[in-house]
């Protein structure tokens, strides 16, 4: 595959049901610099164009998608793209003017780039782009000694949230990542497997991430293991709390490459 190496390498696929709203949208794409922008109207329309695709055949193609469209919502979208092995690291953009955490939890869980809010500049546009790029080109490997004997374990309810760790942890060099559903799973796996760093979402089923990090601090034999929080969780109360019970660092979701690759790196050394 070609290199993407800036903005003008993207080729965008824009959903978004309304025409003026979709010519406006590239020709703000086009002012940033984007030279190749595909219309379609509906979810449908864009997995079609997908399925079309040869993979890896299109160079810098990035999915930009409004969040309520005429078939499915931007989430069902990107939910339906992270299942196809062919699209499960395919870039992709939400446009909405949407602020209700609970719809808009999917993108945030599904290794989205980022979230453009509208109304948007042109800066925010170029943020997000910017973001694309970044996501087609993984960091540089960890500066870590030894970093393929590195193990680390990704603690996440959410199945595209965990590819898309195991995906960026691999491009960083890290081979030994073990995946589970919840903080339960996660203190069993703790109980007989050493582990040089905890990668936790928050909000999970059994045992969430609070009540994981309490876990390791106060109980764990691996008390002293790091541990990064990676969140959509806006509470800042609940964040506060977690930070108190002994987390290394946390990011929100969605997050870019650049940010993880920096915070696995201050939390190894």
């Amino acid at each position: 595959m070609a290199n993407v190496n800036s903005v003008r390498d993207l080729q965008v696929l824009l959903v978004e049901p309304s025409t003026s709203q979709a010519h406006l949208v590239r020709r703000m794409l086009e002012n940033c610099g984007v030279a190749t922008v595909k219309l379609v109207a509906s979810g449908a329309e864009a997995l079609a164009a997908l399925a079309e695709e040869v993979p890896g055949r299109v160079p810098g193609r990035v999915l930009m998608s409004s969040l309520y469209l005429p078939d499915m919502a931007g989430t069902d979208l990107v939910e339906q793209l992270r299942l196809d092995a062919r699209h499960a690291a395919l870039p992709f953009i939400l446009i909405s003017s949407e602020t209700r955490p609970q719809r808009l939890e999917g993108v945030r869980q599904s290794g989205a780039c980022l979230i453009v809010r509208k109304p948007f500049t042109a800066d925010d546009l170029a943020r997000a782009l910017n973001a694309a790029v970044d996501y087609l080109n993984p960091p540089a490997e960890l500066e870590v000694e030894e970093i393929e004997a590195l193990r680390v374990l990704v603690v996440d309810d959410s199945f595209a949230s965990r590819q898309h760790l195991q995906r960026l942890l691999h491009s960083l060099g890290i081979e030994q990542v073990t995946l589970c559903n919840n903080g339960k799973e996660a203190v069993a796996i703790l109980s007989e497997s050493m582990v040089d760093l905890v990668i936790t979402d928050y909000n999970m089923p059994e045992m969430d991430g609070a009540a994981l990090t309490a876990y390791i601090r106060q109980q764990s034999w691996q008390s002293d293991v790091p541990i990064l929080l990676v969140t959509s969780e806006q509470n800042q109360g609940r964040l506060a709390a977690v930070e108190r019970a002994g987390v290394s660092a946390i990011c929100d979701k969605p997050f870019d490459a650049a940010s993880i690759r920096r915070l696995i790196s201050d939390a190894l050394h």
